[in-house]
């Protein structure tokens, strides 16, 4: 579906009235005789009663099964053509304690992006070795925090990082500091420019295009391109260890082929400073990005066929190049914890609007279409998505049965902004009137991690569900924890 503002299509329509177990729903999902819907044996109307809403709800079996998933493939596909991989679970798509502690104790890696991130993942008790620092722009502190914590990879993503954290690990006078450059391939992937991070007018990486860079470490050469100059400074420190080298092409890729040929190009990078040095780097990380089911009907990556694919690939990219194979690393975030998670809300205003084709946003309509605003006590400030990139989303009546023709519905927000749009397009039932549930799944990944309290709304709660039982993960802030910040 599109949902961004200036469509020039028709939408296609989400469908309503006949819930259909499985994606873009948790495994947990059902509706009952009543049709309330329940996650994982709760049902969401005692839910609401007990946490309110808007909340944020999580199937943890379905959070831990796709961790296993991804773990379980990819290591099986590897062992496969001889290479050993780690997954690491991308933090930035959702991190609290109880979800770093999952995903650890189901074999996976965190990997942070922040002095915040790596805190949550410390208290989780998740070793340091099993970390990963990311940050196009790390402060000192975060740089001095990983290394006091022991972690096991800084992902480097500029040349003046390099120095930095070369300075922070001579002061400490301790083991070389494990680091990877983060490079950028060239390779456009993503669904939408803002998270397509492979092209080079960008913030992150450095670029193996090459042309007058610049010599600006000891063995570099005018035309070496920035990651081959990044991977030579590393070198020369003695204070660093190279661990390996970095590639993530971007979010909510359901291409794979764009993994492939990035592989490629980090394998060639590594062959070329093999062939200058006689330095083979031991580790390759291919990244993250892979897709979910945002709507019914779409299907997202699998883990096996995509596990497979990049393993057959890497195994002929490294058999060409006469090189052997590292070990790998990659990166799920969004694919591990955004199914798993809804967001419910309870319905206020319901408002039939007269659609014109001027405000059709370009879509050529009737002049007699009415499209049925539905607003609920959230949006975009734990949504932020669908005004941020034209993300579609899909929505149901949660929490009854109903018969009335469906009609053609947005889902907006309580915000004052035009644009504080939840779900563009949807079809729900014509007596959806205040007081109604809506649930809106694959909300796990993205929702909470970029919440804001934009007009003063506190955020809403995590609430996980297991077994027929309720747990807060994260409770709901309150206006006195607003208050708490304004010193007046």
């Amino acid at each position: 579906m599109s949902a961004s503002a200036g469509t020039t299509t028709p939408p296609a329509f989400s469908p309503t009235g006949t819930f259909v177990p499985g994606e873009p729903w948790s495994s947990g999902v059902r509706r009952g005789p009543d049709g309330a819907l329940s996650v994982a044996g709760v049902d969401v109307r005692e839910l609401a009663v007990a946490q309110g809403t808007p909340a944020y709800v999580l199937d943890e079996a379905d959070l831990r099964e796709r961790a296993r998933s991804y773990r379980r493939a990819f290591e099986a596909a590897f062992a496969e053509v001889g290479a050993g991989v780690d997954v690491y679970y991308a933090g930035k798509a959702f991190l609290s304690v109880a979800v770093a502690r999952w995903v650890h104790s189901e074999g996976l890696r965190v990997d942070t992006a922040t002095g915040g991130e790596l805190a949550v993942a410390l208290r989780a008790g998740v070793p340091g070795e099993h970390i990963g620092l990311h940050g196009n722009n790390k402060s000192d502190a975060e740089i001095a925090r990983a290394l006091d914590a022991g972690v096991g990879r800084i992902i480097v993503d500029s040349l003046a990082e390099v120095e930095r954290v070369a300075a922070a690990s001579r002061a400490r006078g301790g083991a070389p500091a494990p680091v990877m450059i983060r490079v950028t391939t060239g390779v456009h992937a993503g669904g939408h420019e803002y998270i397509s991070t492979a092209h080079e007018d960008q913030k992150f990486g450095l670029s193996l295009a090459t042309g007058g860079q610049g010599a600006t470490a000891p063995g570099a050469q005018d035309e070496d391109s920035p990651a081959m100059t990044a991977l030579l400074a590393v070198l020369a420190h003695p204070e660093l260890e190279l661990l390996g080298i970095h590639s993530h092409i971007g979010s909510q890729i359901l291409d794979p082929s764009g993994f492939e040929v990035a592989a490629r190009k980090v394998l060639e990078l590594r062959a070329a400073l093999a062939a200058r040095t006689g330095f083979l780097v031991p580790e390759v990380d291919l990244g993250g990005g892979y897709g979910i089911a945002y709507l019914p009907g779409e299907v997202a990556l699998d883990p096996d066929r995509i596990a497979k694919d990049v393993a057959a690939s890497v195994a002929a990219s490294s058999a060409d190049l006469g090189t052997p194979l590292p070990r790998f690393s990659i990166e799920p975030g969004r694919a591990i914890v955004g199914p798993a998670g809804l967001t419910l809300y309870t319905v206020g205003t319901v408002k039939p609007v007269r659609v014109g084709s001027e405000a059709a946003a370009g879509v050529a309509v009737d002049e007699t279409l009415v499209r049925t605003y539905v607003s609920i006590d959230g949006g975009m400030s734990d949504n932020i998505r669908p005004s941020l990139y034209g993300a579609a989303y899909h929505a149901e009546l949660a929490n009854r049965l109903s018969d009335a023709e469906p009609v053609l519905a947005r889902v907006v927000g309580k915000h004052c902004e035009s644009g504080d749009i939840v779900v563009h397009d949807v079809l729900l039932p014509g007596d959806v009137r205040a007081g109604d549930l809506l649930a809106v799944p694959a909300t796990g990944a993205y929702g909470r991690s970029m919440a804001s309290n934009y007009n003063h709304v506190p955020r809403p709660p995590v609430v996980a569900v297991t077994d027929g039982e309720t747990r807060v993960l994260v409770r709901r802030e309150t206006e006195d924890d607003l208050l708490a910040l304004d010193l007046g």
